[in-house]
């Protein structure tokens, strides 16, 4: 088993969460969150990434089931990148779907923070809240302590302007996580240490 997998639960008066990753997976995924269309979002992302993801979540309602999972997920990939060493640490990636084109750039910097701009023109993208894109990516960010940088370029259907963003944020994730051999396991930081 790769020594960056593990499993993380969190549970509270408003959710149950139970994450489990593996950065260097096959892109296998399990994931029921009670909300089909966030379900295939999650999906996409273990998908694109190359990322194993088994994710379990039930909620009293949606914010807070999307928010449980995002910060569960996020707790996941900064503990399985433990010191970050030898990583590629930043990483970006251009997803076209169909009309809509997204780009997300991502820093494994041990500093988190999400920076989105997804304009949704509908109130709900099938099941799912459309602010509920934009809240899964800030705190995930926030927990993962990445920096991610994350727009929606052009596009006309929220559906392909979404799942365009999470296949980019896998493709992203997966680039910044492939360990570097040339760098010999070093921290990929001229300061020689990264936050985690």
């Amino acid at each position: 088993m790769s020594s960056r997998a593990v499993c993380m639960t969190r549970e509270t008066s408003e959710t149950r969460v139970r994450v489990e990753l593996c950065v260097d997976g096959t892109g296998v995924s399990d994931v029921n969150c009670g909300i089909r269309m966030f379900d295939h979002f999650l999906t996409q992302v273990a998908h694109h990434g190359m990322f194993d993801i088994v994710v379990t979540a039930s909620g009293d309602d949606q914010h807070h089931t999307v928010e449980d999972v995002a910060i569960c997920l996020g707790k996941a990939f900064n503990e399985a990148l433990a010191d970050r060493k030898g990583i590629v640490r930043m990483a970006h990636a251009i997803v076209p779907m169909d009309e809509a084109l997204c780009v997300v750039a991502v820093d494994i910097s041990g500093r988190g923070g999400g920076y989105v701009s997804a304009p949704f023109s509908g109130v709900k993208i099938g099941d799912l809240e459309s602010d509920m894109v934009r809240h899964f990516l800030v705190t995930f960010a926030t927990e993962a302590r990445i920096t991610l940088h994350a727009r929606v370029e052009t596009g006309l259907n929220d559906h392909h302007k979404a799942e365009a963003l999470f296949k980019a944020l896998g493709r992203a994730l997966d680039g910044a996580c492939i360990v570097e051999p040339r760098g010999e396991g070093g921290i990929p930081s001229s300061k020689g240490m990264l936050e985690h």
